[in-house]
């Protein structure tokens, strides 16, 4: 009875629309009727600016830390690795599920990308690290958060599945199901990429203008 209720009050974290209500006490607007309409950082980050998107971002990420690291509230897990992993998965999913469809904001979150690497950080902080490094890199070449995000979701299950080769079913399958689950939730933006229409974070635009004038004494 009280897995579910913790399993329970990971959602109700993982509910606390972040990014509505910042936009909603200190702009009076709902970023889910601005920029890309989702009520997430990188939304947020593109229509109140970077320290509100940076802000946003962290919090959600700690929703999925905390969310997952409940099962601290029940001795039996601390001694027992496995058991643990599950347990941790399940309230990990139910923080994510509450980023994505929040009690407190009419079930119209974001996309769980933040909620998601808070969740695997509390599991598996090396491999969440990983991940970091993929989302930059790819954030630096290309300066779309969404591929950032679709890649490092991929990458996720790459690691866990070949290079740390974790034996845990139910952690394999996890991962295959992140990854599914970020390219599903972002195909509105891999539409966008492909058709030239995404929109590129306000970042690096020096070494870009840099590219652009060498391009210029070239031609």
């Amino acid at each position: 009875m009280i897995e579910v209720s913790l399993i329970l009050l990971s959602y109700l974290i993982g509910s606390i629309p972040t990014s509505v209500w910042v936009s909603k006490y200190f702009f009076d607007i709902d970023i889910r009727n601005y920029g890309s309409g989702n009520a997430g950082a990188t939304n947020t980050y593109r229509v109140l600016g970077k320290k509100w998107g940076t802000f946003v971002m962290i919090i959600d990420m700690l929703k999925g830390v905390i969310g997952t690291s409940l099962y601290i509230f029940i001795a039996f897990y601390r001694g027992h690795e496995l058991e643990r992993t599950n347990f941790m998965i399940g309230l990990g999913l139910a923080a994510v599920i509450g980023h994505i469809f929040p009690l407190w904001a009419e079930f119209k979150g974001g996309k769980g990308v933040a909620t998601l690497f808070g969740m695997a950080v509390a599991i598996q902080p090396l491999v969440a690290l990983c991940c970091v490094g993929v989302f930059l890199t790819v954030l630096y070449l290309t300066r779309f958060v969404s591929l950032s995000s679709i890649l490092a979701g991929v990458s996720f299950m790459v690691f866990i599945l070949f290079i740390f080769n974790e034996h845990e079913i139910l952690y394999r399958a996890f991962a295959v199901m992140v990854a599914l689950m970020i390219i599903l939730t972002h195909q509105k933006n891999i539409s966008r990429i492909l058709n030239g229409t995404e929109s590129k974070v306000p970042i690096l635009k020096y070494r870009d203008r840099r590219k652009e004038k060498r391009q210029i004494r070239q031609d």
